[in-house]
């Protein structure tokens, strides 16, 4: 009997039609299109402005999008996955009514909070799901409602993030194509850096605490930067190591978009090719768990099989790692 892998078979995507630009922001708080670009490469974001919806309603239309390229009978898919740091509610899970509206009505489902590298963590988990011979089709999809959480007073984090949704389905692969390998990390030392202070068991929420803006992300950017950089470019550096890849043979880096300086830091330090590096964080800005698969959303029609890809994310908690992935169909 063959050993089963797990590959992504189909990619979906969705951003809000309203866009953000930085004009847009120079007239709400103190900055400018030329500052923004220079410190974080964003020229424009994405918001779900209709303050009804809520993350599922990304996640759904992604989702849905997904199925539809595909061709994808919904009845037939056995797990919902939702990576995502703005749940629609504290405790039902948003995972729960994806799956219900996109008619998976024989799938269970539930969320991962990692953060910006919830997506990263997600795929660890929908492969464990698939290597495990019970799944057959696990949908992971990576969404955040940014918009919801940003403080549009604070220019040091309303300039960096937006909005939106990105899906994949994985499925067993029987050729070796798909995940291969993965170091994913945590340090619980890192998340005074970029937090929410209000609004968990810690902190409930009171009239002082809103009062007090404790429930907007707050982000202390040196250090977040220091780490970022080091540590994603440590991961992937270990994991290229510990398969006896070259860094010529990778063929793609698919990383969160934090930061364009980030990112050509990470470049400059693993001597990466031009090209290689993939990034669209120009018009979405940091999306947090959709970073990724909108990545791939906006890649897919340029991916070939057997191609080699590695993801890399970090986030807040710190949450960090990355993977290693061979793509498995010629879009």
């Amino acid at each position: 009997m063959k050993s089963i892998t797990s590959a992504i078979t189909s990619v979906g995507g969705y951003v809000p039609e309203t866009v953000l630009t930085n004009f847009d922001l120079e007239k709400m708080v103190d900055t400018n299109n030329e500052w923004i670009i220079s410190r974080t490469g964003i020229k424009e974001r994405r918001i779900l402005k209709d303050k009804s919806l809520g993350t599922s309603f990304m996640a759904i239309n992604a989702a849905n999008k997904l199925l539809q390229e595909k061709d994808v009978d919904p009845t037939s898919i056995d797990l919902v996955i939702v990576s995502t740091a703005t749940p629609d509610m504290p405790v039902s899970s948003t995972a729960s009514f994806v799956a219900t509206e996109i008619g998976a009505s024989n799938a269970f489902g539930y969320d991962i909070q990692g953060a910006c590298s919830g997506f990263l963590f997600g795929m660890s988990a929908a492969c464990a799901h698939i290597c495990s011979g019970r799944y057959r089709k696990v949908l992971l999809i990576g969404a955040d409602k940014m918009s919801s959480i940003v403080d549009y007073e604070d220019r040091k984090t309303c300039v960096i993030f937006g909005d939106g949704a990105g899906a994949v389905l994985f499925e067993p692969n029987y050729e070796g194509y798909g995940l291969k390998d993965e170091i994913l990390k945590v340090d619980g030392n890192g998340r005074n850096f970029l937090k929410i202070e209000a609004g968990g068991s810690m902190l409930p929420a009171s009239n002082q605490t809103i009062e007090n803006r404790q429930h907007f992300l707050q982000q202390d950017g040196r250090p977040v930067f220091k780490f970022a950089v080091s540590y994603m470019t440590e991961v992937i550096t270990k994991l290229l190591k510990r398969n006896s890849l070259e860094k010529n043979e990778i063929d793609y880096v698919v990383p969160h978009q934090a930061n364009k300086r980030i990112l050509d830091a990470i470049a400059r330090n693993l001597d990466l090719a031009p090209g290689k590096m993939l990034t669209n964080i120009e018009k979405y800005g940091n999306t947090t768990a959709a970073t990724l698969p909108l990545l791939l959303w906006d890649n897919r029609k340029n991916f070939k099989k057997n191609e080699k890809l590695i993801f890399t994310a970090f986030g807040a908690g710190f949450t960090w790692g990355a993977s290693y992935l061979t793509w498995a169909y010629n879009s």
